[in-house]
């Protein structure tokens, strides 16, 4: 029997410091993920887009610290016990620009209970402060004050590595040449290649077969062609 025999395994992402594929994209950021003893005041924003590689630098900084840290998304902020978030004295907010309502408030509050006693405050978003649309002012400048690392659009030799990261996360084995194929065929961002590994591993389970170069490309214009429907679906601009 040959090829790939395909199971609907759940995808275990690998956020390990030796996963990281480094590149230019995203060195800079790395290197002050890996130095938090020089952040200033101890706070530090990574902005970069989705599937950029966010949380697994949150993971690859939590798993360095002696007494790791607490890991919170923004949209649990309002719910959450404050006070015992900063007592670890290390803590990281995903997705800021999600911070809403109550959130903002408690937000405030942990940047300055972490300010007092001299811990660490890593945020990851999207977008800049000031397009995070909030409403309290003390929040919004001190958010605009912390310093920022990006993470900048994927070079080929990452997006390479992250299609293949991806595609072991759902325990699927490609060949070289399948990820070859893909990269000058597939928008240029990770939330391309994330959609692209997650259309074929669907194709592949629905058919029973193993992820082959004719797939992908029956994959590839089936995303084309609903995009071009959706396109035309839209009204024209006035």
């Amino acid at each position: 029997m040959t090829g790939q025999l395909t199971f609907d395994l759940p995808a275990r992402a690998a956020l390990g410091r030796e996963d990281f594929f480094v590149s230019p994209a995203n060195a800079t950021a790395l290197a002050a993920v890996e130095a938090p003893q020089d952040w200033p005041d101890g706070r530090l924003l990574i902005l970069g887009p989705t599937g950029a590689g966010k949380t697994h630098l949150v993971q690859v900084w939590a798993a360095a610290l002696p007494a790791g840290a607490q890991v919170i998304p923004a949209t649990a902020l309002a719910g959450a016990d404050v006070p015992a978030l900063a007592a670890g004295g290390a803590v990281a907010v995903e997705d800021a620009e999600q911070t809403i309502g109550a959130g903002e408030a408690a937000l405030f509050h942990l940047h300055n209970l972490i300010a007092e006693t001299g811990g660490r405050l890593l945020v990851t978003a999207a977008l800049p402060p000031r397009d995070w649309g909030l409403a309290l002012p003390d929040l919004k400048s001190r958010m605009e004050a912390i310093p920022v690392v990006r993470l900048d659009l994927p070079d080929d030799a990452l997006l390479a590595a992250v299609l293949a990261k991806l595609f072991a996360d759902r325990q699927l084995a490609v060949p070289a040449v399948l990820i070859g194929y893909l990269l000058p065929r597939m928008e240029r961002s990770f939330a391309a290649a994330a959609d692209i590994v997650a259309r074929l591993d669907a194709a592949a389970l629905a058919r029973k077969q193993a992820i082959t170069q004719r797939l992908a490309s029956e994959v590839l214009d089936s995303k084309d062609a609903d995009g071009e429907d959706a396109a035309s679906s839209s009204p024209s601009p006035q």
